[in-house]
């Protein structure tokens, strides 16, 4: 009675995880020449970035260069092999509301394995000061930094140095975080996570940023209104 107890269950679980082996989407893999096209594009690209620190040292952008190609090509591969659809429909916890494809997307994505993330940094690390290490992390984020920090700046009143080191912090975060992401949809994602947290922190010390935001929004519609009457 026993073993046939142990064999009906496991009978059933052979049954349960072929059933959801079968509910499983199948990923279709590119074709040898989309594969081939794709590859060609990202060695550019990594050529270019590379080439775009003047290094001096032939066998060094070599390095640098294999190592941001290595990076692309594992980002890209996870990317394809883990469509929206492998992950479960369901809703975002904070919010109550469905999963968009696009967060779906983002935690198929975000489940790549660490290693990616530390062969891309240590590897540049080896042959880049901490300053040219950022200049590539900017060629993934299109300088998302720089421009958003400029937002901040623009925005928020006689921003203290205090604030900008705090909000700075955030935007570096966001963007060492985005570079394993492979388009820019996604880049913008999750530098919006780190958007809200320096919002929050805004508002967490003194300062309201609705109220700011609008007042910014308000100057930017009048100037044009009052440059569209001069015209």
């Amino acid at each position: 009675m026993k073993r046939l107890i142990i064999t009906s269950a496991f009978l059933a679980a052979v049954s349960f995880t072929s059933a959801y082996a079968q509910e499983q989407p199948k990923v279709t893999a590119p074709t040898a020449e989309t594969k081939a096209k794709s590859d060609a594009e990202l060695d550019k690209k990594a050529g270019e970035w590379a080439a775009s620190l003047t290094l001096g040292d032939t066998e060094k952008e070599t390095r640098v260069k294999g190592v941001i190609l290595a990076h692309l090509k594992a980002v890209r591969d996870w990317h394809n092999d883990h469509p929206p659809v492998t992950v479960p429909a369901g809703i975002n916890p904070l919010s109550g509301k469905p999963l968009s494809d696009l967060d779906r997307q983002l935690i198929a994505d975000s489940a790549i394995p660490s290693s990616v993330h530390q062969d891309l940094m240590a590897g540049l690390g080896k042959d880049l000061t901490a300053d040219q290490v950022n200049a590539i992390l900017d060629k993934y984020t299109i300088s998302k930094v720089a421009f958003t920090m400029g937002g901040y700046r623009a925005i928020v009143p006689n921003l203290t140095a205090r604030e900008e080191e705090a909000i700075l912090g955030f935007l570096v975060q966001a963007r060492e975080q985005a570079v394993d992401y492979k388009n820019m949809t996604e880049i913008s994602a999750i530098f919006e996570i780190y958007k809200t947290k320096s919002e929050q922190y805004l508002n967490a010390n003194g300062r309201n940023w609705r109220e700011m935001y609008k007042a910014y929004t308000d100057a930017v519609k009048a100037k044009k209104l009052q440059d569209t009457k001069k015209q």
